[in-house]
């Protein structure tokens, strides 16, 4: 039996889950918005909202922490320097999730996840 089990399987190995589940938060973290089903941005919010309680802290063993699970040099300072400090007066809830349909393949549920107080901005001309 299954109970209590916390985490989803996503019907992928665990060390599958794991480096898609990274590099999903390296990606949410350089481009702040990202589109995927609505059960990995379920998954993914387990993932980021702690890193982000931990960067709020700037300290070197915090650092140190991230750096082992976000491998990206450029998303470690962004985190650091630009997002965590966006977040200092906020206790949790740094992410949305947006339903914005099915896709159209296999009729699966997809959701933009996205930092709360993001910058907008843009790009058209």
């Amino acid at each position: 039996m299954r109970h209590r089990k916390i985490g989803r399987h996503l019907n992928r190995t665990s060390s599958h889950r794991k480096s898609m589940l990274q590099n999903m938060a390296n990606s949410l973290i350089q481009y702040e918005i990202i589109k995927t089903t609505t059960i990995k941005a379920k998954e993914l919010r387990r993932i980021i909202e702690p890193l982000i309680t931990i960067a709020k802290n700037n300290n070197i063993s915090n650092k140190r922490l991230i750096r082992s699970r976000i491998n990206n040099k450029n998303n470690l300072i962004k985190l650091f320097k630009f997002i965590a400090p966006r977040f200092k007066n906020r206790l949790g809830g740094y992410t949305r999730i947006i339903k914005c349909g099915f896709r159209n393949g296999d009729k699966a549920p997809m959701s933009y996840i996205e930092l709360m107080e993001r910058k907008i901005t843009n790009d058209k001309k």
